[in-house]
């Protein structure tokens, strides 16, 4: 495995941490790749410490690394990995999404920053990012070595997937999708490795008026948040990468993530709120739903005058001591 060395991040280097590439393997032995930022006043103390990761289709360079960068200077050793099948995490054939697999991502990241000398392992936490928020409450339901979680935009992966945005899919479509994927495997049987399906976005906005994909674009596609590593920046999933989403509902237990506590933190003007509302309405005390003024989906992932930083600083000191 080959890691960047160089810093590639879409946010300037902190002054006030140490970097340092690290690798780890999950439980299936697939090599994961992060980011590991250290205090550097941290004097030998074993501190609280917080694994990140997302958006789906992100890697760690966008908006985790920004996240765990941000959470170092206030004091956690913090650890932004890419997951499995993506960016410079190991897994073949590339950008393969998988609710297990992912959500496994989360407990490897536990079991890396655990055994660290200057990490407290009763003290970890972890964020997860747009899809990455759902696949952290799921990994935290089972995983009760996570003390305390956030999300921040998130998105229901298997929801959306398996029924359409606002669960408009009807039963009909969700069988001729799957009609589809089922067809698709026979030509990648035959050709002997999964095909990639379409584009995840266009080339350009011309004619394009949907405003998520417009939104998407403005992050993704455009020095703002353009990463070359990123599936979404510039590439595809594979054709049948929601197959293994459509009967796997990621947030079935999510009440017995208590008594750990949640923060589910989204946009007031966000495609995606009514995620974060579901999770917390199902959700067992304690939680906490932060409803951010004027910020839609993609607000969260860099704006760092609109993400709530000071809140989730609070929330982990509160729930890490």
């Amino acid at each position: 495995m080959q890691l960047t060395q160089e810093w590639d991040k879409i946010f300037p280097k902190s002054e006030k941490v140490d970097h340092q590439k690290v690798t780890f393997k999950n439980r299936y032995g697939i090599t994961l790749a992060g980011d590991l930022y250290l205090p550097k006043n941290r004097a030998g103390q074993r501190l609280a410490a917080l694994a990140v990761s997302g958006p789906f289709g992100a890697v760690k360079e966008q908006s985790s690394g920004l996240y765990a960068q941000t959470m170092t200077e206030r004091g956690y050793i913090t650890l932004a990995f890419d997951p499995s099948y993506t960016g410079e995490s190991g897994g073949e054939p590339r950008n393969v999404p998988s609710p297990d697999i992912n959500t496994e991502d989360f407990s490897a990241a536990v079991d890396f920053l655990g055994l660290h000398p200057s990490v407290d392992r009763n003290r970890i936490g972890i964020i997860g990012i747009c899809g990455f928020g759902g696949m952290g409450l799921n990994a935290a339901a089972v995983d009760k070595r996570i003390k305390a979680v956030v999300t921040t935009s998130m998105y229901d992966m298997s929801r959306v997937m398996a029924k359409g945005y606002y669960d408009t899919r009807t039963r009909e479509q969700r069988a001729q999708m799957l009609e589809q994927m089922s067809q698709q495997r026979w030509v990648d049987a035959e050709k002997g490795s999964p095909v990639a399906g379409p584009r995840i976005l266009p080339e350009t906005l011309e004619g394009i008026t949907d405003p998520v994909i417009r939104m998407y674009f403005d992050y993704y596609r455009t020095p703002r948040g353009f990463h070359k590593r990123s599936p979404n920046s510039s590439g595809a999933w594979t054709a049948t990468g929601p197959i293994s989403f459509m009967n796997f509902p990621l947030l079935t237990y999510i009440d017995e993530i208590s008594p750990r506590p949640i923060l589910l933190i989204t946009g007031e003007n966000a495609h995606s709120r009514y995620f974060s509302e579901d999770a917390y309405k199902a959700a067992a005390q304690p939680k906490e739903l932060m409803i951010i003024t004027n910020a839609n989906h993609v607000d969260l992932y860099d704006r760092v005058d609109k993400i709530p930083f000071d809140k989730i600083t609070e929330f982990f000191g509160k729930n890490l001591k």
